[in-house]
């Protein structure tokens, strides 16, 4: 049955503080869509196993909730990269650049990162218009999606110390279990990175915090960060999880939206 509801995205204080600049963004759940069964209802992945009229129907909505119609809802090809293009013009859904970070000063354009359990991120200076969004997973975050995201954002005319940086739902340390491999790689890269991880219970295994850590970045890099603090494995009403699929042994999973546009003014 088609869901006739409206997505209802969350909002952050912080980034409602830059509506007065002409910025507006949501971080969406998984309600409002049309998909049915594991991906109801507002899945955007274009990648997963659902049907394409559905997922593009869904991304339809979360256009219309952002105010510009489909073909200027902004998305790349997330590869777990530290990449960031500048968007000029939407680009045609079939050809979407690979990329983890999109940065932009064009009004009418909604940029988008999908997750589902990683850390979306969104970034505004109103007063240079220009905006910003970025996937930052784990390894995206570890290698400099977020900082390159920023210094993409300085190349268009925005300052650092006026950027505001929004952590969207992502999943809480207590539900993010990693090997020692994981622990290794983080430590290796810096030995402070030791205080993100906690000890689960299991013999050479830990509780990461990616949370704590990607917003510990985004403040070393020298912007006014603040997370959401919705943990996306814990809340199956609202958002998709990755790792929750996992677990059940689900044979795919739904992924979520978040946005940030400038308004046409």
């Amino acid at each position: 049955m088609l869901d006739t509801t409206r997505p209802e995205p969350l909002r952050s204080p912080l980034l409602e503080g830059a509506r007065a600049g002409g910025v507006s963004h949501g971080f969406f759940t998984r309600r409002g869509g049309v998909s049915t069964g594991i991906f109801a209802s507002l899945n955007v992945g274009l990648g997963s196993t659902d049907s394409p009229d559905a997922v593009l129907e869904n991304r339809r909505r979360v256009a219309a909730a952002m105010g510009v119609p489909a073909e200027a809802l902004a998305t790349v090809h997330q590869c777990h990269s530290a990449d960031v293009v500048t968007v000029e013009e939407p680009f045609p859904i079939d050809s979407r650049p690979n990329a983890d970070g999109l940065v932009t000063r064009q009004p009418g354009l909604a940029l988008a990162v999908l997750a589902a359990d990683c850390g979306p991120v969104l970034f505004a200076d109103a007063e240079a218009h220009v905006i910003g969004a970025a996937h930052a997973g784990w390894k995206g975050a570890l290698t400099g999606v977020i900082e390159n995201t920023i210094a993409a954002m300085e190349g268009l005319g925005a300052r650092r110390e006026r950027i505001l940086a929004v952590l969207g739902p992502s999943i809480s340390q207590e539900n993010y279990e990693v090997g020692p491999d994981y622990v290794q790689r983080f430590v290796s890269a810096d030995e402070s990175n030791a205080r993100y991880f906690r000890d689960s219970g299991r013999p050479g295994h830990a509780l990461f915090d990616l949370n704590l850590y990607t917003i510990d970045r985004l403040t070393r890099a020298g912007v006014k960060a603040e997370a959401l603090g919705r943990c996306t494995y814990a809340d199956e009403d609202h958002f998709f999880s990755y790792r929750r699929t996992t677990h059940r042994g689900e044979p795919d999973y739904g992924r979520q939206i978040s946005a940030i546009c400038l308004e046409v003014t």
